[in-house]
């Protein structure tokens, strides 16, 4: 079972326009839209893919919200949005109305520092209500950016927040692993793989090092698709000799687990 926990998607409509921004200055290649999505998961043999919508302003939430939550839920896991500058009941009632039990979080894009007041008010809420919550972490467009989301800022909110269930894309710090080994490895975060462009420009050892110091049963397979290719990251996932039970975790196990969730309709077989 292969689930891809970092898939952005947009309506049909918006999808071309907000890629032909190239967001974090990376050239997509995939259209951004559901029905995309669904043929390059069938091309990769990916089971399931976590749909991440994201507000970027507070009165974005919930038309962002009914559009996530919409998706075809055997073969997609919806992560919709939050956004501080909602009324947190605003915030958990779009999730509630539209089934949603997982939230993607971007201080890059939403200008929301980690572990600032309103944004652990907000996520402790969710963690109350069982909600999981998958943030990036690490570069951002500017030096401002990159603070918002710092491994440092991760910790500090992992700390605040001991009950959610937090996962950090980017192994815990895009661009920033040394900080993210200091600050996050052997903590209770569950660790995400993506790297774009590739998950390939990374040395194996050093991934496979990761995986062994942080475990297995702490980390998911993404993506980061329409930014980087699926098929190509899971098999610089393989490539990295794994224990077979350890490779299972990664690509699969691990946030199926996290997530409560079974594969009906799968492409894998």
């Amino acid at each position: 079972m292969i689930i891809d926990a970092h898939c952005h998607v947009w309506p049909d409509a918006l999808a071309a326009r907000v890629l032909s921004a190239r967001p974090a200055g990376l050239d997509p290649v995939g259209n951004g839209t559901l029905d995309g999505l669904r043929r390059t998961m069938d091309a990769a043999g990916i089971d399931m893919a976590c749909t991440l919508a994201i507000a970027n302003v507070p009165q974005h939430v919930e038309r962002t919200n009914e559009f996530v939550g919409a998706v075809d839920r055997s073969r997609f896991i919806p992560f919709g949005t939050v956004h501080p500058g909602l009324p947190l009941d605003r915030n958990l009632m779009s999730l509630r109305d539209n089934g949603i039990r997982a939230v993607k979080l971007h201080p890059n894009f939403q200008s929301l520092p980690l572990d600032g007041l309103e944004v652990v008010e907000v996520l402790s809420a969710l963690a109350t209500e069982g909600v999981t919550v998958l943030t990036h972490v690490g570069q951002g467009n500017d030096a401002a950016a990159t603070d918002r989301g710092s491994p440092l800022r991760l910790r500090s909110l992992s700390e605040q927040v001991p009950d959610l269930k937090l996962i950090a894309c980017h192994f815990g710090g895009y661009h920033r692993l040394e900080e993210a080994r200091r600050e996050v490895m052997g903590s209770s975060v569950v660790l995400e793989t993506s790297w774009p462009p590739s998950l390939a420009e990374l040395p194996g050892d050093l991934v496979r090092g990761l995986i062994e110091e942080h475990g297995a049963g702490r980390f998911v397979y993404g993506s980061d698709w329409p930014m980087a290719d699926p098929a190509t990251e899971i098999a610089a996932i393989r490539s990295l000799d794994l224990s077979p039970e350890d490779e299972r975790a990664v690509l699969g196990g691990t946030l199926a687990a996290l997530l409560d969730v079974t594969p009906t309709a799968t492409a894998a077989g």
